[in-house]
């Protein structure tokens, strides 16, 4: 019986093993938090395993000959898809899922979590404008009570001797502060967190479903934060001549976001019967596939007289 090598069936077959293969993909990048290769590969494994039992089923199915043989092993083989989609259905299937519906949540922490971190240069800056305030008030009031304190004058680093007044050796003080608060690679490090929080945002703006950034925010918006808060406070330290001030602070927390990810849970409905569509799909070739005309039938196959035996 002749039947075209790639039927409309085989193709819905193919394309429903991809599209479980895929969401298995999206469930294990979750769970490894982005380990792309590893969710790849186990992808690949179970297109091949369901793609190979169904369509090996389908072929041993319009079998011409060894009809015996070849429907014991096409059962098998069915047997095999039906547990291997099974297995995969209760995990990592379902995973994907399961993580998505707790996308609210997870939105919620993440959107919080960027937005202590952006308001963190902010804060900063805030703390420098103050301190430099203090300071340049202090210089002023040490100047004016030289001839009162005149050790506190010399505590401050002003020279009464080096020719520059009063006023220019603030100016020359007030710019080494802001020099040190601000240095020159400032506005870089400040560009890259603005730059890093707003691709964060649009990841998690962007939908859901093919935004596979949004598990790099759940990696690295802690650790980045802190990053960023103890190279804040480095710079926070330093001290001018005489000058009093406290180091930067800033409070920093953060939900378990990432146990949303990592914690495997129960199918749900809605994945049961995705799952339950996908073995219908990858089974729709071996549905709809003819036996050979020569096949004797179930009861003939397995008859114990010598006329089926010697049909067979």
């Amino acid at each position: 019986m002749n039947q075209s090598k790639l039927s409309l069936a085989d193709v819905l077959t193919l394309l429903a093993a991809l599209t479980f293969g895929f969401a298995c993909f999206l469930g294990t990048n979750f769970y490894t938090l982005g380990n792309i290769s590893q969710s790849l590969i186990l992808a690949a494994i179970i297109i091949v395993l369901l793609c190979g039992t169904a369509l090996s089923a389908k072929l041993l199915k319009r079998t011409s000959r060894s009809f015996k043989t070849c429907f014991v092993w096409e059962m098998i083989l069915l047997g095999v898809f039906t547990l291997l989609l099974a297995f995969f259905s209760y995990s990592p299937f379902p995973h994907y899922f399961n993580v998505s519906a707790h996308k609210t949540e997870i939105r919620a922490n993440l959107d919080k979590s960027i937005a202590q971190a952006d308001k963190m240069f902010a804060e900063y800056e805030r703390y420098a404008e103050n301190r430099e305030k203090i300071y340049k008030s202090k210089l002023q009031s040490v100047v004016n009570a030289k001839s009162v304190n005149p050790s506190e004058y010399i505590e401050y680093g002003f020279d009464a001797n080096s020719g520059v007044s009063d006023e220019k050796q603030i100016e020359n003080k007030m710019f080494t502060v802001h020099a040190d608060l601000f240095p020159s690679n400032y506005e870089e490090m400040k560009r890259i967190d603005s730059q890093w929080l707003t691709n964060a945002k649009s990841t998690l703006n962007n939908g859901w479903a093919w935004n596979f950034g949004v598990v790099d925010v759940v990696n690295n918006i802690e650790q980045n934060s802190k990053y960023w808060l103890g190279t804040l406070v480095e710079l926070s330290k330093v001290r001018e001549k005489g000058e009093q001030a406290d180091d930067f602070e800033y409070s920093l927390s953060f939900d378990d976001t990432k146990k949303y990810f990592t914690a495997l849970g129960k199918p749900t409905g809605l994945s049961l019967g995705l799952a339950a569509a996908a073995w219908v799909l990858m089974m729709l070739s071996w549905f709809v596939t003819k036996r050979h005309t020569r096949f004797p039938g179930l009861k003939v196959l397995f008859g114990t007289g010598k006329s089926a035996l010697n049909e067979l």
